[in-house]
């Protein structure tokens, strides 16, 4: 289990590395797997330190901290 929420982790981050930002609804419609899967990846890499979370009247958008490199690598 814990590994496969560390490849969906991974696979959000590369999602935001090329989109800058999005909602955990897009996310889950855009890389294919469960909201509960997305939101427990989130959880790994917002735990990580990695995302940050933007409230806006849309709803809360999700970006990669500026200066991090790839989960995968270190």
């Amino acid at each position: 289990m814990l590994d496969n929420i560390g490849h969906i982790a991974g696979t959000i981050w590369h999602y935001l590395e090329q989109n800058n930002e999005a909602t955990v609804t897009k996310i889950t419609r855009e890389i294919g797997e469960t909201e509960r899967s997305v939101l427990m990846g989130i959880g790994w890499l917002a735990r990580e330190g990695k995302l940050d979370f933007n409230q806006r009247k849309q709803g809360t958008y999700i970006t990669l901290k500026t200066h991090q490199s790839d989960p995968a690598v270190g």
